[in-house]
């Protein structure tokens, strides 16, 4: 890594400071504080809105000489969203703490009571890119599980974030929740965010959220403990007992519910067998919904204007109406494309053998498995989790959606009435 302006670095870790000093404040803050704090938040959020989304064009405007449709759409934000992000709030508001919850107890033969408590992590690196509601999301599920965050997003929503974070620290001054507890690194330079990577003293942990070089860069130079986020390359099988509606129904949902979300699918398997009763209904959804096929040497021979894939069309996070296709003639060949081109995030089969279903579900390694299910529903709140800090792909500590019991760590804490280890 190249070497750090001294000055930013010491801007950072001011604020990481601060974001420290926050955090041990916060575990005096009791529940009802907290959720006081998060209406407040929700409230002050929905009052600004114009502030917000005049903040906002300013992002738009610079990002439309630059990036494509989808990228735009990911940065975009209009009162439907605003309000959407503000009510997430008032959701995580509702939902149980879980810090102090006890995990478990026991008592020893000796009569020394043993608890395992749920506790805060304390300070959290969030680090992100063109999706402002993650500044609001992020915030919302660190303050009600206890933790600190420092928030730093990318330089293309720059705008935006500025005027969500002065609108949240407006709307904390006049509660029990530090306004320090929510820190925002406004440098666009991306020396700050190499600064964060070092900063083990003060951050318990770095939360990377957005494309693969990003996710990839934190993982690799960070010395804070990492919980790292994954890219979506999703996959649906479309197995030769797949109901042809539900198939089809999934395969759009899918796609094109929101083509831009690391969710939304971007590979379809499809059984040989099906494929060959079915190829005039799925050509027909390609083309409605206007989906650019990259196919295989079967998929192209069926599907008219679908152009050949090649090895980074099976990678590929297209987030677009973009989609790589690959016919199989078995199970086993289907989980073998997957095991070999996905990113364990989430993974769908449609067939209506529970057998299949069932080994389907048994031989892939992800985070998410569906079966008959679009996988749109790998998200925090579509799940019961409330707004989420991002899906997990790892297998240690957190995986799938992060809510806020993923957002904690426990503490064992020993009563005795004068034990002595003998």
């Amino acid at each position: 890594m190249a070497t750090i302006d001294i000055s930013i670095a010491q801007t950072i870790e001011e604020k990481a400071i601060k974001a420290n000093q926050a955090a041990k404040s916060l575990r005096l803050v009791t529940e009802l504080e907290k959720n006081e704090a998060l209406y407040a938040l929700a409230e002050h959020l929905e009052k600004n809105i114009d502030f917000i989304l005049k903040e906002n064009r300013k992002d738009i405007e610079a990002a439309q000489k630059k990036y494509d449709a989808a990228y735009i759409d990911r940065l975009s934000l209009n009162e439907n969203r605003v309000i959407d992000f503000a009510n997430s709030l008032k959701e995580v508001a509702k939902l149980d703490d879980p810090v102090g919850e006890t995990i478990s107890n026991w008592t020893l033969e000796n009569g020394l009571k043993v608890e395992k408590i749920r506790v805060p992590l304390g300070v959290i690196g969030m680090i992100y890119e063109a999706r402002p509601n993650v500044t609001v999301d992020a915030t919302g599920l660190a303050l009600k599980s206890g933790n600190a965050i420092i928030l730093k997003g990318g330089s293309s929503a720059i705008h935006s974030n500025k005027a969500i974070v002065s609108v949240m620290h407006s709307a904390l001054s006049n509660t029990r929740v530090p306004k320090d507890a929510v820190q925002f690194i406004e440098s666009t330079d991306r020396n700050a965010t190499k600064a964060l990577f070092k900063m083990k003293q003060h951050i318990d942990v770095l939360i990377p959220r957005g494309g693969g070089a990003l996710i990839q860069q934190v993982v690799e130079n960070a010395t804070v403990p990492v919980l790292e986020t994954g890219v979506g390359n999703c996959h649906l099988y479309i197995d030769r007992e797949a109901d042809t509606e539900k198939a089809l129904n999934i395969l759009i949902n899918a796609k094109t519910d929101r083509p831009a979300v690391c969710n939304a699918l971007e590979t379809l398997i499809v059984h040989e067998k099906w494929l060959e009763k079915n190829a005039t209904e799925l050509i027909e959804v390609l083309n409605k919904h206007q989906i650019q096929v990259h196919g295989d040497e079967k998929a192209v021979r069926f599907i008219p204007g679908a152009s050949l894939a090649d090895e980074t069309d099976w990678k590929n996070e297209y987030l677009s109406l973009e989609i790589a296709i690959k016919v199989v003639g078995h199970l086993d060949e289907a989980c073998d494309h997957i095991e070999t081109y996905g990113t364990k995030h989430s993974e769908a089969i449609v067939t209506e053998n529970q057998e299949t279903a069932k080994a389907f579900l048994s031989m892939i390694d992800a985070a998410a498995l569906y079966h008959n299910a679009s996988t749109r529903f790998t998200d925090g709140g579509a799940l019961g989790f409330g707004a989420e800090i991002g899906i997990s792909t790892q297998k240690l500590h957190a995986r799938g959606p992060m809510g806020l019991k993923e957002l904690t760590t426990c503490k064992y804490v020993m009563t005795g009435n004068g034990h002595i280890r003998a």
